[in-house]
């Protein structure tokens, strides 16, 4: 793709995946599957949610139209298409348009009113491409997927996220301690947070 730099590999016969060479599409694809999807029937231990105190319903207020334009403005023109063959830059072209802009956020506030996650936001396409400097490109781990969404989609998702994290952070529903991929949280704070664990034993 024109998006990636092109890699020279060792060569490859067939991934092997428990012992045996994948020749087919269909044992390709099981491999590649079972590889990056091994969680997916993992039983998980709900009684952990009864630790949880209950916290107060807070209301989901409307979306705005400086988040979406706050949103799409660091996004890279240049990236790749997605699924619907549209880019960052085609997207921020059409919510020039207040009309165009207008209706994105009704879409993305009716979802919220109705509960509905629309199945053109839940198609994606995966790209399948070589880790780096590895030495044998024979088994499945030895690459990785990359999920490119629509980009509408992604969009909303982005302004979904920056809100759930105001609102999560605004009422304390997340740990003091919980620093990754938070806004305005550094390694700093983690350094003070690891700091203040040792000293306190």
């Amino acid at each position: 793709m024109n998006w990636i730099k092109k890699r020279n590999l060792p060569a490859v016969e067939a991934i092997k995946y428990n012992n045996c060479s994948c020749l087919g599409i269909s044992n390709l694809w099981n491999a590649l599957h079972s590889t990056f999807n091994y969680a997916q029937n993992h039983q998980i231990n709900i009684n952990i949610l009864e630790e949880i105190y209950d916290k107060s319903a807070k209301e989901w207020p409307p979306f705005s139209k400086e988040e979406f334009m706050k949103a799409i403005a660091k996004c890279n023109n240049s990236s790749a298409l997605r699924p619907d063959k549209l880019s960052w830059y085609h997207l921020k072209f059409i919510i020039n348009n207040e009309v165009c802009l207008d209706k994105i956020i009704n879409i993305a506030n009716t979802c919220f009113e109705i509960g509905w996650w629309l199945l053109y936001f839940k198609s994606s396409m995966t790209i399948v491409i070589p880790k780096l400097n590895k030495e044998s490109y024979n088994f499945s781990k030895s690459f990785q997927p990359i999920i490119l969404l629509n980009i509408l989609e992604k969009l909303i998702k982005k302004v979904i996220s920056k809100c759930l994290q105001f609102l999560l952070i605004s009422n304390d529903f997340i740990y003091l301690y919980q620093l990754g991929e938070l806004k305005q949280r550094s390694t700093s704070d983690a350094n003070v947070a690891l700091i203040h664990f040792i000293q306190s034993g």
